[in-house]
């Protein structure tokens, strides 16, 4: 029987590898190689189909209680949502996850990423003793799904309904709900109300407060709830605070407005970290003024702040969009070397930017290294790399009669020996 278990493990390790590892499908993957290898495919292959997608998850054995699982689940998740008729793939994939209290929360969770906020209900009220943790879960689904409607009647009626007492985490998902949907100055009760219940309200309450606030330009709001945080013992002056309070003025398009308050935090001496460069970064970007977000992007690298991918990618955008194709290259290049390649629309913009540029060569070079690294997208970027112009093309193109004389023919050697 012993012996019978073993064969059988073997052959399920080796079935999973055959769909996680194609290079090598002999190979005995541990569970942590299985999630690494489920991860990399759901990220780097968006053409692939609903059935595959639900093989990839199921030959790793994703467990939602695992941090590395929960990622792929979520890829997943992301990416049938955005299929047609997806939602039996959606529910088969929910609901064959494991079913402790645990993974259950996790499940109501995945079902508001994929907008089957009836499932995470029916899922909710299928547990015979739900818990609070059940409930948060229930909630978040409901903000994930855009639904806060649905989250406000859950925040009112479930708590006496399943006799589950909330606790900080469910007034801070609900104070998110609230600032989300346009009624942050409706924070103002909850905060009395968790304060008559003896809930502490913690940086985490300010900050959703702050960024509600912002979306719905209560500026004069600002001040008040700043004297609240010191009045229970949150910093106002924290590094997260004036990161919210910066993200919130460049995504109102007022950048310059978030720079004074970047000096001021550095006169307090605060010292900024990659997320306010990041902010800052996008705000100038999203502006148009790409000349103060290469300036901030340079200052953030000479400090030693590493941004994470989507600062890159975000910059990379922007200076496309602008036309400022020989910056975004240095940036593509500085995120290559992390191992951080930008979406298609991204690439594509800079690899038909270069081109108009004449600059052939390193058009060519960047899809080489997306083709390494995404060997599943390899077809969509041999479309592109066929269309590119040879040499002959350049030249003939300069030797038109706009072009006549030894002038073209300068140009001409330039761009062919360039």
């Amino acid at each position: 029987m012993a012996a019978l278990r073993q064969l059988l493990r073997r052959h399920l390790s080796t079935s999973a590898a055959a769909i996680l590892s194609p290079s090598d499908p002999s190979a005995i993957l541990t569970s942590y190689q299985k999630s690494r290898a489920a991860l990399s495919l759901l990220r780097s292959s968006p053409s692939l189909t609903a059935d595959h997608i639900l093989s990839i998850c199921r030959s790793a054995a994703l467990s939602p209680t695992i941090h590395l699982d929960r990622l792929a689940l979520s890829v997943a998740v992301s990416s049938l949502s955005k299929k047609p008729d997806s939602a039996p793939t959606l529910r088969s994939l929910i609901d064959g996850l494991p079913n402790s209290p645990r993974s259950l929360s996790h499940s109501i969770v995945l079902y508001g990423q994929a907008n089957l906020l009836d499932d995470a209900l029916r899922l909710f009220t299928s547990i015979s003793s739900p818990t609070v943790r059940h409930l948060n879960a229930l909630l978040f689904a409901c903000i994930l799904s855009g639904n806060h409607q649905e989250a406000a009647r859950i925040f009112r009626d479930f708590p006496v309904q399943y006799n589950i007492t909330p606790n900080l985490e469910t007034y801070n998902t609900i104070i998110k709900s609230f600032c989300e949907s346009g009624y942050s100055r409706s924070v103002f009760s909850v905060l009395d109300e968790m304060l008559r219940k003896n809930i502490k309200p913690n940086l985490t309450t300010f900050t959703h407060w702050l960024s509600g606030l912002y979306k719905d330009q209560r500026f004069d709001d600002v001040p008040k709830v700043l004297q609240l945080m010191k009045k229970n013992d949150s910093h106002p002056g924290a590094l997260s605070v004036y990161n919210v309070r910066i993200h919130g003025l460049c995504k109102l398009g007022k950048p310059a407005e978030a720079k004074e308050l970047f000096k001021q935090m550095v006169r307090n001496g605060m010292k900024a970290n990659w997320v306010t460069y990041g902010h800052m970064i996008y705000g100038f970007a999203k502006e148009g003024d790409l000349e103060e977000s290469k300036k901030l992007y340079k200052e953030m690298m000479s400090k030693g702040c590493t941004p994470d991918s989507s600062c890159h990618f975000t910059l990379m955008h922007y200076l496309c969009v602008g036309g400022d194709f020989d910056a975004a290259l240095e940036v593509c290049k500085e995120s290559m070397k992390r191992d951080w390649i930008p979406g298609f629309k991204t690439m594509k913009m800079l690899v038909d930017g270069l081109v108009s540029k004449s600059k052939v060569e390193e058009a060519k070079e960047i899809i080489g290294k997306v083709k390494e690294k995404f060997s599943s997208n390899s077809d969509m970027w041999k479309e592109v790399e066929e269309a590119l112009p040879h040499k002959t093309y350049i030249t003939n193109m300069i030797l038109q009669e706009d072009f006549k004389g030894l002038f073209a023919v300068e140009t001409a050697t330039q761009l062919l020996y360039h």
